[in-house]
């Protein structure tokens, strides 16, 4: 069987827009993965509420992504396939960074990634890098509003083009989450039932052609 570690933040851990609780398994995208993927793959759900790449937290540093990704990693060797969505909390206005800045910090995880599993398990696993849906227009009436500047909007509309070029450049399978899914209406942020979805089946096509 095939391990197929997924890491990310709260899109990854199923956070329910309406009510801050989270999806079930069968709703959540990864468990509609592990679904498609069968009995030959383990889907690994390692999604942390706002996860950022590599910067850490002001109030809750500890959701640093950079952190714990190298015990994740060692903990669930050995991993085949490493499915990576992390950015869209690094255009948090505290953090002053652009779309470009994050796509290069992802860079960072992919690297970790690649040193750690090379020291630790002897192979390197596949890296679907996915380039985080765009922010929804709804954000300045957002819950969410206070910690995301209305720039962050336009920002994340330009994570595809930063991401692929990582992606390129690393030798990553690229994602383009935001050609297929937008965050709900009702935050701007976290994905309905049917992104979640629709998401699993481009990831499991990534894996699985």
């Amino acid at each position: 069987m095939k391990t197929v570690l997924c890491y990310g933040d709260s899109n990854t851990y199923g956070y329910v827009p309406e009510t801050g609780l989270r999806y079930p398994k069968n709703i959540r995208w990864t468990g509609r993965l592990a679904e498609l993927l069968g009995d030959e793959y383990i889907v690994i759900e390692e999604g942390c509420n706002g996860r950022t790449t590599v910067t850490d937290d002001p109030v809750e540093g500890w959701k640093n992504g950079l952190d714990y990704l190298r015990p994740c990693l060692n903990s669930h060797k050995p991993v085949d396939i490493v499915v990576l969505m992390l950015g869209t909390n690094d255009l948090k206005e505290v953090f002053h960074l652009d779309a470009k800045q994050i796509a290069e910090n992802a860079g960072i995880l992919v690297d970790v990634i690649l040193e750690t599993t090379k020291a630790k398990q002897g192979f390197v696993p596949e890296i679907v890098l996915v380039s985080p849906p765009e922010i929804g227009k709804g954000m300045p009436q957002s819950v969410f509003s206070s910690a995301f500047a209305p720039e962050s909007i336009e920002e994340s509309k330009k994570f595809s083009q930063y991401y692929q070029a990582v992606a390129e450049k690393k030798g990553c399978i690229f994602l383009d989450a935001a050609r297929y899914i937008y965050p709900s209406d009702v935050d701007s942020l976290h994905l309905t039932e049917e992104g979640h979805r629709i998401l699993a089946k481009q990831v499991a096509k990534k894996i699985r052609p």
